[in-house]
């Protein structure tokens, strides 16, 4: 079971969080956000990307529901590839394990490149999916740097005009 994975990865890494329960139907960010009182700007999004041709490269993005992912500038440029895409549903569940709403950076494959809006550094905390739809983790910024072959990015995101 997912949740088994992420708290052996968690607790192997000395990962500072706390384990956060959520009713899956409001997982989705805005409905979370809005059901448990959390700041938009501390509730991360953590979306997997790929590339538009084979052989596939994947790589996992985060950045804050104040922002959105620029995949056709940043990640593109990060993975060396022309075309990509936000990977499907199914592709998401294939290589995480994990469903749309509950993805997170925790124990995801270990050849997988996590790329970090470095503007989230400047936050105290950040809640970040669970690996399920029913839980979230909270932790500490600096706790993300622990998370192996994660890199910090600056203009990963770009601030949505909403």
């Amino acid at each position: 079971m997912i949740e088994n994975t992420i708290s052996s990865f968690l607790s192997n890494y000395k990962i500072d969080h706390e384990l956060m329960p959520c009713d899956p139907d409001f997982a989705d960010t805005d409905a979370f956000c809005e059901n448990y009182n959390i700041p938009k700007e501390n509730s991360g999004n953590t979306i997997i990307v790929a590339s538009k041709k084979e052989p596939y490269k994947y790589s996992a993005c985060i950045v804050t529901a104040k922002y959105k992912l620029d995949v056709n500038k940043t990640v593109r440029k990060l993975m060396g590839v022309k075309r990509l895409s936000f990977a499907s549903a199914d592709q998401t569940k294939s290589l995480t394990n994990m469903m749309i709403g509950g993805v997170t950076v925790v124990a995801l494959p270990e050849d997988l490149d996590i790329y970090i809006d470095q503007n989230i550094l400047d936050l105290d905390y950040i809640i970040i999916g669970g690996g399920s739809r029913s839980q979230k983790l909270k932790l500490p910024t600096k706790e993300l740097s622990k998370i192996p072959n994660t890199q910090f990015i600056e203009g990963l995101g770009i601030p949505l005009t909403i």
